[in-house]
């Protein structure tokens, strides 16, 4: 198992696009199964035209061989093998992929960044362990952007939840046409997620497993409140 705090977990620096001013809030984006750090650098730039003050941390999962996969080396966030017809995630990969995105907010707010105003956003795998990571954060963070996932390891939520993050903002997207995780799925853990308490808005749209440009629009409308009540 790789140490999520030393360089040995990260196989590859991540995409770093700093603004133009000095940064008051950074959001962190984390790529699904197969991509990489590359992936959202165009919907970061385009978040950039309307939060100018915002850094934005693109991390490359690092590569593993994937079970679902005849094991083909890919980068994953963790491993899944297939039962039956069921998808199953390795939860220790999970566990060691949020604790290691846990270490990168903590060097971004030894920089200065405060965790009020650090977001993590995540399509697919990344969302699941955006959703994790961010809600076991021992310090308030400023939300998570879930686009297109699932809450894993939802039967941990009420004990391994950290109270500085009970009222974490969250923003979840599905489509409805989604074949890699139904939007069942996804609406499944939202309801979930509500139920405990957790301020959530979400938004569904008529595409498969994607990103689509209302969505990039929603997400811009839903981070401008959050920002500037963190100023």
């Amino acid at each position: 198992m790789k140490n999520p705090t030393s360089d040995r977990f990260w196989d590859t620096p991540p995409v770093v696009l700093d603004p133009l001013v000095p940064a008051r809030a950074t959001l962190f984006w984390l790529h699904g199964l197969g991509a990489d750090g590359n992936d959202f650098v165009t919907v970061a730039e385009t978040l950039t035209l309307t939060h100018p003050a915002l850094r934005h941390i693109l991390p490359h999962a690092p590569r593993r061989p994937l079970t679902l996969n005849q094991g083909m080396v890919m980068r994953a966030w963790y491993d899944i093998a297939l039962e039956g017809e069921r998808w199953v995630p390795n939860d220790d990969d999970l566990r060691v992929s949020c604790a290691a995105v846990q270490h990168l907010i903590e060097n971004e707010v030894q920089r200065g960044i405060p965790a009020r105003n650090i977001f993590i956003a995540g399509f697919s795998q990344g969302g699941a362990v955006a959703l994790t990571a961010g809600t076991r954060m021992p310090v308030p963070l400023g939300g998570v952007l879930a686009l297109s996932t699932y809450l894993p390891l939802s039967h941990e939520l009420a004990q391994r939840a950290h109270p500085a993050n009970r009222t974490l903002p969250i923003f979840m997207a599905h489509g409805t046409q989604d074949p890699v995780i139904p939007w069942a799925q996804g609406n499944q853990s939202r309801q979930f997620l509500e139920s405990a308490g957790y301020p959530l808005t979400w938004h569904s749209y008529p595409m498969p497993h994607s990103v689509c440009g209302e969505e990039i629009h929603d997400m811009t409308t839903w981070l401008t409140p959050h920002l500037s009540k963190n100023p």
